[in-house]
C-alpha cells in the first residue's frame, strides 16, 4: 500500500503533463502551407543557387509567396517547371536549358608551365602558389576542382584543361562556383559559339605563354553584326543575350579561339 498511493500520484501528473503539451500543440501548432511544400517537393534539392535564391527552399518561398518566375530552376529544367506550373496555375514560361562551358583550351600541348606542383591535387590550393603553375595566370590549372562537385558526371579533365559535356550537364552552375580562375560561365545549349581563352594579357604575350591565346586583334568584334562580340582587356567576350548563333565571329577569328559548335 506504501507504493500505491506515490505511484497514483505520479500517474495522475503523467497524465497531466500529456494533455497539457496535447492542448499547447493544439495552441502553437505552426501552419503548414500545402502549395509551398508541395512546391519543395518538385523542386531538385540540388540547393545550387542557379535560380538566384540561397536554396530550393528559399526559391519555393519566393515562388509561393513573392511571385518568382517558375522557370529558374536549370538543374530540374522543363519537368520541374511544368509540375510547378500545376501547383501554381500559372504558366511557366520559356525555358532555356543552360550548360557550363569552360573558356580555355590551354592545355599540356599549347600552354608553358611554369613549375610543377606537388601539393593538394585541388585548382583552389594551386592557385594560391603564383597563380598557379601554367605561366598564363589566366588559364585553366586542370585539377578538377569543377568536376569534383559536379554531380551527374559531366565534367572531365583532359590533358590539363577541363571539358564540360553537355549532354549531361544540367546547368547548377556549381561548377562555376568552384573555378578559381572564374573560367566557367552558364549559357544557353543553343548557343553556337564560345571564346576559348580568357587571357588578359597582351596579343603577343598570350601566344607566347599558350599556342591557343586570343590575341584581342577585334576581327570578330568587327564581324559581328549583333553586337553581342566585345574584346576588352586584351581578349574577347560574348554577351550571350545579344548573340544570334550567325557563326561570322568564329569566320573571323584567324586563329580558332572561338569556337563555333554544329
Amino acid at each position: 500500500m506504501n507504493y500505491i498511493l506515490p505511484l497514483l500520484i505520479f500517474a495522475g501528473l503523467g497524465l497531466l503533463a500529456g494533455i497539457l503539451l496535447t492542448v499547447i500543440s493544439k495552441i502553437f501548432a505552426v501552419k503548414t502551407d500545402e502549395k509551398l511544400e508541395a512546391v519543395q517537393n518538385a523542386l531538385p534539392q540540388v540547393n545550387c543557387g542557379a535560380c538566384g535564391f540561397s536554396g530550393c527552399n528559399d526559391y519555393a518561398d519566393a515562388i509561393v509567396n513573392h511571385g518568382a518566375e517558375i522557370n529558374k530552376c536549370n538543374p530540374g529544367g522543363e519537368e520541374t517547371a511544368n509540375k510547378i506550373s500545376v501547383i501554381m496555375g500559372k504558366e511557366a514560361g520559356d525555358i532555356q536549358p543552360v550548360s557550363a562551358f569552360v573558356h580555355c583550351r590551354g592545355n599540356c600541348d599549347a600552354a608553358l608551365s611554369k613549375f610543377e606542383f606537388d601539393g593538394i591535387s585541388s585548382c583552389s590550393a594551386a592557385n594560391r602558389f603564383y597563380s598557379g603553375t601554367k605561366q598564363c595566370e589566366n588559364g585553366c590549372l586542370g585539377l578538377g576542382d569543377c568536376a569534383s562537385v559536379c554531380s551527374k558526371g559531366a565534367i572531365t579533365v583532359c590533358n590539363g584543361v577541363a571539358f564540360v559535356d553537355e549532354d549531361l550537364c544540367e546547368g547548377c552552375g556549381l561548377c562555376v562556383k568552384a573555378c578559381p580562375k572564374g573560367l566557367i560561365s552558364l549559357r544557353r545549349k543553343i548557343q553556337r559559339t564560345d571564346v576559348v581563352c580568357r587571357s588578359s594579357a597582351l596579343g603577343k604575350i598570350t601566344r607566347k605563354l599558350c599556342k591557343n591565346g586570343c590575341v584581342g586583334c577585334k576581327l570578330c568584334e568587327k564581324a559581328c553584326p549583333s553586337g553581342a562580340m566585345k574584346v576588352e582587356n586584351n581578349f574577347a567576350s560574348i554577351d550571350y543575350d545579344k548573340c544570334i548563333n550567325c557563326g561570322m565571329c568564329a569566320e573571323a577569328c584567324k586563329l580558332g579561339v572561338i569556337r563555333l559548335k554544329k
